[in-house]
């Protein structure tokens, strides 16, 4: 079996988690009529300090999700098992709920010290299971 898969869809389940608090926030708004609908642009800060973190770390979560898809689905499509590519894939989605803890705990520097750390930690991930994937397939 392919623990890979696991991280992947608890990665995805997060992000879906962060994008329904960010809805019911914009539908709590709209329907207490403090909001109109066409009132929230993804570019100016709108709400408080937490939701628009919310707002950012939801974000963040989209842009490295596709990168993680691919990778885990294409390694679980080669049906090559490699249990350091499995670690990782662990790691990656630790490193995302640290860099999302830190997303909303604040915008001090160790907050932001802590969110690139997360950060890092899941791109040389990515990185270290890219070079597993082709050395596999290869």
């Amino acid at each position: 079996m392919f623990s890979s898969l696991f991280p992947l869809i608890a990665f995805t389940a997060w992000t879906i988690l962060l994008v329904l608090i960010v809805v019911s926030f914009r539908t709590v708004q709209v329907l207490a009529g403090t909001k109109k609908s066409n009132e929230f642009p993804a570019w100016i800060q709108h709400g408080s300090d937490l939701y628009w973190r919310i707002h950012r770390a939801h974000l963040n979560c989209v842009e490295g999700l596709p990168v993680f898809g691919v990778l885990v689905l294409t390694f679980i499509l080669s049906g090559y098992q490699n249990d350091t590519f499995d670690l990782l894939a662990w790691i990656v989605f630790g490193a995302r709920i640290l860099q999302t803890s830190a997303h909303l705990s604040g915008g001090g520097v160790w907050n932001v010290n802590v969110r690139f750390t997360g950060f890092i930690i899941q791109y040389i991930c990515f990185t270290a299971m890219l070079v597993i994937l082709v050395r596999s397939i290869l």
